[in-house]
């Protein structure tokens, strides 16, 4: 869909969407896009690559794109590591190693650190904190609401611990942010969970991969697109930040932003519209792209 930056012209400028797959291109519940079909076709059309920005691991990300027949690189693991098809780079970028026909580049911490670490901040607090790494196939698939299969790609774990507190009437986080950060460490929250990584984030991983594409496509406008605090640095560097509605309202972050669009709907559906709406008022760009 749209993926190779070598067949852009530099005389006109070349959209790139970097989206968050939960809550946003994904239905939080049945993790359906349907809804968000028009605008899928639409890039498709347009040759717009579609950049995934997720917490979710490689595994469950490859299988995602395979199913959509999307080539450009994603971004695993809230900017863990950012992964290109093989077949779609050359050269492939300073640093990557190719691994199971696709390139990758790690931005985060080794998996086996940030368990350990998790398991010395429980203990330095004495909360009760589960990480996925504590958790069975069962587990994950109760929390998350993904099938068994999903379930076993989803704790394939490479840069970051998704974790849980129970029993906890009320979290500080700063005292929880803190104990990570005394570790080197960083904390995000997402839909559903606290996120362990390193001091990587989305968007310093989405800043790689468009200074990948500058170097093919010339003027890149960029379209950035997500639900959660663990977006943020994503819609921070984006041309069109745009929040997808969710049952948080986040005012620092449109205070922030002032030039930020939030969808009227949530979900896949809110997805369609935001991008059909950007792209469709930009479209006359294309008129002359070479492809």
């Amino acid at each position: 869909m749209g993926d190779n930056p070598v067949l852009a012209s530099k005389n006109v400028t070349f959209f790139l969407i970097f989206t968050d797959l939960d809550g946003t291109l994904l239905d939080t519940c049945t993790y359906g896009w349907e809804e968000a079909k028009p605008a899928l076709d639409l890039c498709r059309r347009l040759n717009v690559p579609i950049i995934f920005v997720s917490s979710k691991t490689r595994a469950e990300i490859d299988l995602f794109r395979r199913k959509l027949s999307i080539s450009a690189p994603f971004i695993s693991e809230n900017g863990g590591g950012i992964f290109f098809a093989g077949e779609t780079i050359n050269p492939p970028p300073s640093g990557a190693s190719f691994e199971k026909g696709l390139w990758k580049l790690p931005l985060g911490i080794p998996y086996t650190r940030l368990v350990k670490g998790l398991h010395k901040i429980r203990d330095e607090l004495g909360w009760n904190i589960k990480g996925f790494s504590d958790m069975n196939i069962n587990e994950i698939s109760h929390l998350t609401g993904l099938d068994q299969e999903t379930s076993l790609l989803a704790a394939k774990r490479e840069y970051d611990e998704p974790f849980i507190i129970t029993a906890q009437a009320k979290v500080d986080k700063d005292i929880l942010y803190k104990a990570a950060a005394k570790r080197g460490l960083t904390i995000t929250e997402g839909g559903r969970f606290y996120h362990l990584q390193g001091n990587n984030d989305k968007g310093q991983a989405m800043e790689k991969v468009l200074s990948w594409y500058g170097k093919s496509c010339g003027k890149i406008t960029s379209i950035a697109l997500g639900d959660s605090p663990n977006d943020f640095p994503m819609l921070e560097r984006a041309d069109y930040p745009v929040l997808i509605r969710s049952k948080e309202e986040f005012p620092s972050l449109k205070k922030k932003l002032p030039h930020l669009r939030v969808s009227e709907k949530a979900g896949p559906t809110g997805w369609n519209s935001v991008v059909f709406d950007i792209l469709q008022t930009n479209e006359e760009k294309y008129n002359d792209r070479q492809v």
